[in-house]
Protein backbone atom coordinates (compact mmCIF):
# COMPACT_ATOMS: atom_id res chain seq x y z
CA UNK A 1 0.00 0.00 0.00
CA UNK A 2 1.32 3.43 -0.92
CA UNK A 3 1.64 5.75 2.07
CA UNK A 4 -0.40 8.96 1.83
CA UNK A 5 1.61 12.12 1.20
CA UNK A 6 2.55 14.30 4.13
CA UNK A 7 0.25 17.26 4.77
CA UNK A 8 1.30 20.35 2.89
CA UNK A 9 2.84 23.09 5.00
CA UNK A 10 0.89 26.22 5.76
CA UNK A 11 1.02 28.51 2.75
CA UNK A 12 2.29 31.96 3.68
CA UNK A 13 4.26 34.57 1.74
CA UNK A 14 7.37 33.90 3.80
CA UNK A 15 7.03 30.11 3.48
CA UNK A 16 6.51 30.39 -0.29
CA UNK A 17 9.57 32.62 -0.53
CA UNK A 18 11.71 30.05 1.25
CA UNK A 19 10.45 27.26 -1.00
CA UNK A 20 11.17 29.31 -4.12
CA UNK A 21 14.80 29.87 -3.17
CA UNK A 22 15.32 26.34 -1.91
CA UNK A 23 16.70 27.55 1.39
CA UNK A 24 16.56 25.24 4.35
CA UNK A 25 18.07 24.89 7.77
CA UNK A 26 17.32 26.36 11.16
CA UNK A 27 15.07 29.37 11.34
CA UNK A 28 16.69 32.74 11.85
CA UNK A 29 14.67 35.09 14.03
CA UNK A 30 16.91 38.13 13.68
CA UNK A 31 16.54 38.71 9.96
CA UNK A 32 15.58 42.01 8.34
CA UNK A 33 11.84 41.27 7.85
CA UNK A 34 11.47 40.28 11.52
CA UNK A 35 13.44 43.33 12.66
CA UNK A 36 11.05 45.52 10.65
CA UNK A 37 8.10 43.74 12.24
CA UNK A 38 9.49 44.31 15.74
CA UNK A 39 10.17 47.96 14.89
CA UNK A 40 6.51 48.29 13.90
CA UNK A 41 5.56 47.10 17.37
CA UNK A 42 7.64 49.93 18.82
CA UNK A 43 6.07 52.40 16.39
CA UNK A 44 2.64 51.24 17.57
CA UNK A 45 3.48 52.27 21.12
CA UNK A 46 4.81 55.62 19.91
CA UNK A 47 1.67 56.18 17.83
CA UNK A 48 -0.65 55.54 20.78
CA UNK A 49 1.32 57.99 22.94
CA UNK A 50 1.19 60.64 20.21
CA UNK A 51 -2.58 60.22 19.80
CA UNK A 52 -3.06 60.44 23.56
CA UNK A 53 -1.24 63.79 23.60
CA UNK A 54 -3.01 65.03 20.44
CA UNK A 55 0.16 65.19 18.36
CA UNK A 56 -1.70 64.55 15.13
CA UNK A 57 0.96 65.43 12.55
CA UNK A 58 3.63 63.35 14.26
CA UNK A 59 1.12 60.53 14.69
CA UNK A 60 0.30 60.62 10.99
CA UNK A 61 3.97 60.36 10.06
CA UNK A 62 4.56 57.49 12.49
CA UNK A 63 1.53 55.58 11.22
CA UNK A 64 2.60 55.97 7.58
CA UNK A 65 6.10 54.73 8.43
CA UNK A 66 4.61 51.76 10.31
CA UNK A 67 2.35 50.92 7.35
CA UNK A 68 5.39 51.11 5.06
CA UNK A 69 7.30 48.60 7.20
CA UNK A 70 4.30 46.26 6.94
CA UNK A 71 4.61 46.22 3.16
CA UNK A 72 8.41 46.15 3.22
CA UNK A 73 8.84 43.19 5.58
CA UNK A 74 6.52 41.05 3.46
CA UNK A 75 8.30 42.10 0.26
CA UNK A 76 11.74 41.30 1.67
CA UNK A 77 10.58 37.97 3.07
CA UNK A 78 9.28 36.92 -0.34
CA UNK A 79 12.26 38.34 -2.24
CA UNK A 80 15.00 36.90 -0.04
CA UNK A 81 13.27 33.71 1.11
CA UNK A 82 13.59 34.68 4.78
CA UNK A 83 11.04 32.75 6.78
CA UNK A 84 10.46 31.78 10.39
CA UNK A 85 7.55 30.67 12.54
CA UNK A 86 8.31 33.70 14.69
CA UNK A 87 7.75 36.06 11.77
CA UNK A 88 4.66 34.29 10.48
CA UNK A 89 2.97 34.63 13.85
CA UNK A 90 4.26 38.04 14.92
CA UNK A 91 3.62 39.94 11.69
CA UNK A 92 -0.21 39.70 11.62
CA UNK A 93 -0.37 40.18 15.39
CA UNK A 94 1.56 43.46 15.20
CA UNK A 95 -0.68 44.62 12.33
CA UNK A 96 -3.72 44.07 14.52
CA UNK A 97 -2.13 45.91 17.47
CA UNK A 98 -1.29 48.86 15.22
CA UNK A 99 -4.81 49.23 13.81
CA UNK A 100 -6.74 48.40 16.97
CA UNK A 101 -4.48 50.58 19.11
CA UNK A 102 -4.95 53.57 16.82
CA UNK A 103 -8.75 53.20 16.80
CA UNK A 104 -8.99 52.64 20.55
CA UNK A 105 -6.98 55.76 21.35
CA UNK A 106 -9.05 57.80 18.87
CA UNK A 107 -12.38 56.94 20.54
CA UNK A 108 -12.24 59.87 23.05
CA UNK A 109 -11.52 62.38 20.23
CA UNK A 110 -14.89 63.86 19.14
CA UNK A 111 -13.64 65.04 15.75
CA UNK A 112 -12.52 61.51 14.87
CA UNK A 113 -16.16 60.40 14.70
CA UNK A 114 -15.47 56.90 16.00
CA UNK A 115 -18.18 55.38 18.18
CA UNK A 116 -17.18 52.62 20.64
CA UNK A 117 -19.26 50.04 18.77
CA UNK A 118 -17.25 50.71 15.60
CA UNK A 119 -13.97 49.96 17.33
CA UNK A 120 -15.55 46.97 19.08
CA UNK A 121 -16.43 45.55 15.66
CA UNK A 122 -12.83 45.91 14.48
CA UNK A 123 -11.33 44.39 17.63
CA UNK A 124 -13.86 41.52 17.74
CA UNK A 125 -13.20 40.60 14.12
CA UNK A 126 -9.45 40.48 14.71
CA UNK A 127 -9.79 38.32 17.83
CA UNK A 128 -12.14 35.83 16.14
CA UNK A 129 -10.07 35.54 12.96
CA UNK A 130 -6.80 35.20 14.89
CA UNK A 131 -8.31 32.37 16.94
CA UNK A 132 -9.61 30.58 13.85
CA UNK A 133 -6.31 30.98 11.99
CA UNK A 134 -4.35 29.58 14.95
CA UNK A 135 -6.75 26.63 15.22
CA UNK A 136 -6.49 25.63 11.56
CA UNK A 137 -2.82 26.37 10.98
CA UNK A 138 -1.95 24.24 14.02
CA UNK A 139 -3.56 21.44 12.01
CA UNK A 140 -1.55 22.31 8.88
CA UNK A 141 -4.60 23.78 7.11
CA UNK A 142 -4.02 26.97 5.14
CA UNK A 143 -6.14 29.81 6.51
CA UNK A 144 -4.35 32.89 5.18
CA UNK A 145 -5.72 36.24 4.07
CA UNK A 146 -7.72 36.49 0.86
CA UNK A 147 -8.98 39.45 -1.16
CA UNK A 148 -11.47 40.63 1.45
CA UNK A 149 -8.84 40.36 4.17
CA UNK A 150 -6.45 42.52 2.17
CA UNK A 151 -9.24 44.96 1.34
CA UNK A 152 -10.06 45.18 5.04
CA UNK A 153 -6.48 46.04 5.92
CA UNK A 154 -6.29 48.60 3.13
CA UNK A 155 -9.47 50.39 4.16
CA UNK A 156 -8.43 50.33 7.83
CA UNK A 157 -5.12 52.01 7.01
CA UNK A 158 -6.87 54.54 4.78
CA UNK A 159 -9.38 55.35 7.54
CA UNK A 160 -6.64 55.90 10.13
CA UNK A 161 -4.63 58.10 7.76
CA UNK A 162 -7.70 60.17 6.82
CA UNK A 163 -8.65 60.57 10.49
CA UNK A 164 -5.18 61.69 11.57
CA UNK A 165 -4.91 64.04 8.59
CA UNK A 166 -8.31 65.52 9.43
CA UNK A 167 -7.24 66.14 13.01
CA UNK A 168 -3.88 67.58 11.95
CA UNK A 169 -5.46 70.25 9.72
CA UNK A 170 -7.03 73.49 11.00
CA UNK A 171 -10.83 73.50 10.93
CA UNK A 172 -10.92 76.02 8.05
CA UNK A 173 -8.79 73.76 5.83
CA UNK A 174 -10.82 70.57 6.14
CA UNK A 175 -13.20 71.26 3.25
CA UNK A 176 -14.26 67.93 1.77
CA UNK A 177 -11.98 65.89 4.00
CA UNK A 178 -14.72 65.42 6.61
CA UNK A 179 -16.94 63.61 4.11
CA UNK A 180 -14.01 61.55 2.79
CA UNK A 181 -13.02 60.50 6.28
CA UNK A 182 -16.57 59.46 7.18
CA UNK A 183 -16.87 57.53 3.93
CA UNK A 184 -13.60 55.68 4.58
CA UNK A 185 -14.65 54.81 8.12
CA UNK A 186 -17.90 53.27 6.90
CA UNK A 187 -16.13 51.48 4.04
CA UNK A 188 -13.67 50.11 6.58
CA UNK A 189 -16.50 48.88 8.79
CA UNK A 190 -18.21 47.17 5.86
CA UNK A 191 -14.98 45.48 4.72
CA UNK A 192 -14.21 44.43 8.31
CA UNK A 193 -17.65 42.87 8.83
CA UNK A 194 -17.73 41.12 5.44
CA UNK A 195 -14.20 39.80 5.86
CA UNK A 196 -14.98 38.47 9.33
CA UNK A 197 -18.17 36.81 8.10
CA UNK A 198 -16.31 35.21 5.21
CA UNK A 199 -13.71 33.77 7.56
CA UNK A 200 -16.40 32.31 9.82
CA UNK A 201 -18.21 30.70 6.88
CA UNK A 202 -14.91 29.35 5.58
CA UNK A 203 -14.10 27.91 9.01
CA UNK A 204 -17.49 26.20 9.26
CA UNK A 205 -16.96 24.59 5.85
CA UNK A 206 -13.52 23.32 6.83
CA UNK A 207 -14.90 21.90 10.08
CA UNK A 208 -17.62 20.03 8.22
CA UNK A 209 -15.18 18.31 5.85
Amino acid sequence: MVSPPDPSPVSTPRARGAAATGRAGPETIWNLPNILTISRLGLTVVLCVLIHYARWTEGLVVFCVAALTDWLDGYLARKQGLTSAFGRNLDPLVDKLLICGAFIFLIPVPAAGLAPWMVMLVVSREIVVTGLRSFFEARQVSFGADFLGKLKMGTQCAAVIATLLLLALPADRRAGLDALQIGLVWAMLAATALSGLQYVVRALRLMSE
